[in-house]
């Protein structure tokens, strides 16, 4: 059976996801809401509507083609009453300036080998191979395993971005046929964790700790937020889980403002006043993490 599921974005040639040159698939759909998500695009399972202000050209042929009156201009802007939009994408189509975009696509899983085996010889080349990320690819979970089990099979290198927020069952459905997990380990506190993602991590740590067993290739991926993710407290909560775990290094990502993004898919941002950690920050945390004897790396 050839499965459909839902992409956002296609990322060639990658370098930041796994090892050597990569294709990237961003999986549409996520359980969880981080209040900072840098990809809010892929939050909501469905397509939406994406509207960059900057490129509009204000000529109004999307408000005059908008059946469903969705789309206004008024004093040369335009505003969009998602309440009102079925998000039939007639608009993004016409648009001279792709200020407005459908983000979301199905797609086959044949369709999805064919875009991997347009770079396969830099996959040869650099030790590279595929990644899927999201959102949370484990929301499509017959998609992805029959994407994986086709690039196994094929002898390409397979990389899981996961929060591992999903069931024991549905995670260890695919353990076989991922080569290397980039893991999500937020925050250590349960209330904490609830109250920033809107999810427990008590699956999530259930389910690292199974990849470790398995001896799978393992790097976690820690966002830096001050007075958030970057206390005292969560940072030792993170390293009495952390040293317990085989893992290959830590990678910090660093919180930067993506207000924006917000703006155009008409969300709201949770982080306003929020500062992008300071260098001493990433310093002190770094030299925490490698007193652990662990590896860490800022960025990834």
């Amino acid at each position: 059976m050839n499965y459909h599921g839902m992409i956002f974005d296609i990322k060639q040639v990658a370098v930041h996801d796994g090892p050597g040159i990569r294709t990237t698939f961003f999986f549409k759909g996520c359980p969880l809401n981080c209040w900072w998500c840098h990809n809010p695009e892929g939050i909501s399972p469905t397509p939406e509507i994406f509207y960059h202000q900057r490129k509009c050209m204000s000529c109004g042929m999307c408000a005059d083609l908008c059946a469903e009156g969705a789309i206004e201009k008024a004093e040369e802007v335009i505003s969009i009453r998602r309440e009102n939009c079925t998000v039939c994408g007639h608009c993004a189509e016409i648009c001279p300036t792709s200020a407005l975009r459908m983000v979301g696509e199905d797609m086959p899983v044949d369709g999805v080998i064919e875009e991997i085996r347009k770079f396969s010889l830099y996959y040869d080349f650099s030790g590279g191979g595929v990644t899927f990320s999201g959102g949370e690819p484990l929301m499509q979970p017959q998609f992805l395993k029959e994407i994986l089990k086709e690039c196994q099979e094929a002898g390409i290198h397979t990389a899981l971005d996961t929060s591992g927020y999903v069931s024991p069952n549905i995670f260890s459905s695919v353990l076989k046929n991922v080569d290397l997990f980039l893991y999500d380990l937020k925050i250590h506190n349960d209330e904490d964790h609830k109250r920033y993602t809107g999810g427990s991590n008590m699956e999530i740590v259930k389910n690292i700790r199974t990849v470790t067993r398995k001896r799978k290739d393992l790097i976690i991926r820690f966002p830096v937020i001050p007075e958030v993710t970057g206390t005292d407290e969560n940072i030792a909560g993170m390293m009495e889980l952390i040293s317990s775990l085989a893992i290959q290094r830590i990678d910090l990502l660093p919180f930067h403002d993506v207000e924006e993004k917000y703006d155009r898919l008409g969300k709201k941002w949770n982080m306003k006043g929020t500062s992008t950690p300071s260098e001493e920050l990433l310093a002190d945390i770094s030299q925490r993490i490698l007193d652990n004897g662990i590896p860490v790396k800022i960025g990834g």
